[in-house]
């Protein structure tokens, strides 16, 4: 520990190999050891004594949407990342849709990633596209650094972002299997829907009814026959459907490369509570039973579903009217994740060691940035949560830093206090104080 600049000393440290008192040593942004409690600290370093606080790897949230630029009053770098800081999040992978321009070719990205340089208070990388013409671009876009390649089997709500019909994706598919990269699919099938009921208004129980199960699991069915034919490797988006989880587990034991997250919104909430009217609940694929809901914690114990992501789709208040039909549909979750995750997990005898696994390390891991991220290790960068996961605090939604303050948790009492975060060894938020912003925009090296 001689070079370290920084300790962080906490008698609760999550690292690979379990929780316990450790010092936490820090040169040059970088973990350089893990040492015992009481470990001497050098001279030359400053010392955090964090107490009981328990001092967790910044978590790695792979989804969402930033939208910015051309849908700013939607969202931004700036405000979503403050968001993300608030709630333990170090770095965030930022979807290709919402934003104009679309993040569907190398131009574009360049174009996202200028506008995101200076505004970016964490992490930043980002997913390509998959559109039904710009076959020809991802290669390009992989060689660019983009993490993978987000497609949607069904309309994505945007004109300027069309889904893949069959034939193009068995294409798209192709083409990014040839590169070995990551194809992430919005999964449902748009024939369902279009023959599911609708029924406009401000009933839920009419929404959920236009969204069933069966338009998830025929969409997820397809992806892994088109998976298991080319050895492709693709990862399922949000899911929500509990049905899907048996024939994914199947896939895995016949080799499919297939990994599948949920969010934290499936996790937490339940249609049986969600009011009538109240569209700051509408996602899509939805919020789904509290019977489903059982079924997804069980498949995260078991490791069928592999992480846990926000897909925060945020956008302008007026947007979220009280018909279902029409509303916008997109939770804005990053300040609070971690809290709600825990908060349900720990309900459910899990431990933050669960939690950091599913929403950390296997992130981390899905996108290749496990050799930087994910992980108090010796190696790995200096991101930090500092979290008091005992208190307790009822979300107002004024205390959120998310450019549109609407949220479907207003009201809930959460525990888990996130006291600090840490990027590269920088305390970047603390108390809900922030510093300038430090994000590094990153690209995939692998």
């Amino acid at each position: 520990m001689s070079d370290a600049e920084l300790v962080l000393r906490s008698t609760r440290v999550i690292t690979p190999e379990g929780t316990r008192a450790a010092s936490v040593a820090v040169a040059a942004g970088t973990i350089t050891a893990v040492l015992p409690y009481d470990a001497p600290v050098p001279e030359s370093a400053r010392l955090e004594d964090l107490g009981d606080h328990v001092l967790l790897p910044g978590l790695v949230d792979t989804h969402v949407h930033v939208n910015d630029p051309g849908r700013t009053e939607w969202e931004g770098f700036w405000t979503a990342t403050r968001a993300a800081a608030a709630g333990g999040i170090t770095t965030l992978v930022d979807m290709p849709l919402n934003s104009l321009p679309p993040t569907t070719t190398v131009p574009h990205l360049r174009t996202k990633q200028r506008v995101a340089a200076d505004k970016a208070h964490i992490d930043v990388g980002f997913w390509g596209g998959a559109l039904p013409d710009n076959v020809k671009e991802l290669r390009s876009l992989h060689e660019a650094g983009v993490f993978g390649f987000k497609a949607f089997l069904s309309p994505s709500g945007v004109d300027e972002f069309p889904h893949l019909e069959r034939d193009a994706l068995a294409r798209t598919m192709a083409e990014i299997a040839a590169f070995d990269g990551l194809l992430i699919v919005h999964a449902e099938d748009p024939r369902l829907l279009a023959s599911a009921p609708q029924q406009p208004g401000p009933k839920y129980a009419d929404f959920l009814a236009s969204r069933p199960r069966d338009a998830e699991d025929t969409a997820i069915a397809q992806l892994i026959r088109e998976a298991k034919a080319l050895h492709a490797r693709v990862h399922v988006l949000h899911l929500s459907s509990s049905d899907a989880l048996p024939m994914i587990a199947r896939a895995r034991a016949e080799g499919v490369r297939i990994t599948v997250e949920t969010c934290p919104h499936y996790l937490t909430l339940t249609a049986e509570e969600v009011p009538d009217g109240a569209s700051e609940f509408k996602c899509c694929p939805p919020i789904r039973e509290a019977a489903n809901q059982d079924l997804l914690w069980q498949a995260l114990a078991d490791g069928t579903i592999d992480c846990v992501v926000t897909d925060h789709s945020p956008s302008t208040a007026d947007l979220k009217t009280d018909d279902f039909a029409t509303a916008w549909g997109g939770i804005s979750g990053l300040q609070l994740s971690l809290a709600a995750v825990w908060t349900e997990a720990r309900r459910r005898g899990h431990g933050l060691e669960d939690v950091v696994r599913w929403m950390s390390a296997r992130t981390s891991e899905l996108v290749g940035l496990d050799d930087r991220k994910g992980a108090i290790a010796v190696g790995r960068d200096a991101d930090f949560a500092v979290l008091a996961p005992d208190e307790t605090f009822t979300v107002d939604p004024v205390a959120l830093q998310h450019r549109n303050r609407v949220t479907a948790y207003a009201g809930k009492t959460l525990h888990g206090v996130v006291k600090s975060t840490w990027l590269r060894g920088q305390r970047i938020v603390v108390d809900g104080e922030f510093t300038e912003p430090k994000g590094r925009l990153l690209t995939r090296t692998n």
